[in-house]
């Protein structure tokens, strides 16, 4: 069992922000697994696949971004996953735009919603990805900039390392699925 979660906020309002990172790459994910993410479960959309023998859950939180944690935890209790099993992708301004960095544990670093994942699981020892929206422009507050629509110059580069991450969380789960021995 893997759970690949995509951080984000639930609405069309949101649905092309820079907060919507994580939705927009687990878009590709499930693009390339060839996966409808819209059964209601754990307050989540999800959607399941096998890869390679083993079932595969995405996963979209509709708890909104800052509550993430609740419907993280839910999804890992539901369906009996360690965190081992669990991948969480999101947006990131400390990352400059069209990059993103894999990591098998870490902290929060500013990320609200991971925050909560962190403390809703008691640990930060899950894989992330987290996917570059650069350096919040000077006189926006924060909470505009992430909440604010990806500009038309940052469209490209933001949708480039999201199918990259897209491809790493491939990846991921083939490397984690493979049989121990």
């Amino acid at each position: 069992m893997k759970i690949i979660v995509g951080l984000g906020n639930p609405g069309e309002k949101y649905a092309n922000t820079y907060h919507n990172v994580g939705f927009l790459t687990l878009d590709a994910v499930a693009a390339d697994l060839g996966v409808s993410i819209d059964k209601r479960e754990c307050e989540s959309l999800t959607g399941s696949a096998n890869v390679g023998g083993e079932r595969v859950i995405l996963a979209k939180p509709q708890t909104f971004m800052n509550l993430s944690g609740k419907a993280v935890s839910a999804l890992l209790g539901w369906y009996k996953a360690a965190l081992s099993d669990l991948l969480v992708i999101y947006d990131d301004i400390d990352i400059p735009k069209g990059t993103f960095r894999f990591r098998e544990r870490g902290s929060a670093g500013t990320h609200n919603g991971m925050r909560d994942i962190i403390a809703s699981l008691g640990s930060g020892d899950f894989a992330r990805l987290r996917i570059g929206t650069g350096k919040v422009p000077e006189n926006i507050p924060l909470v505009s900039y992430v909440l604010m629509n990806i500009t038309d110059g940052d469209r490209a580069l933001i949708g480039g390392a999201a199918g990259e991450a897209a491809d790493k969380a491939i990846e991921w789960l083939n490397k984690t699925n493979r049989p121990r021995g």
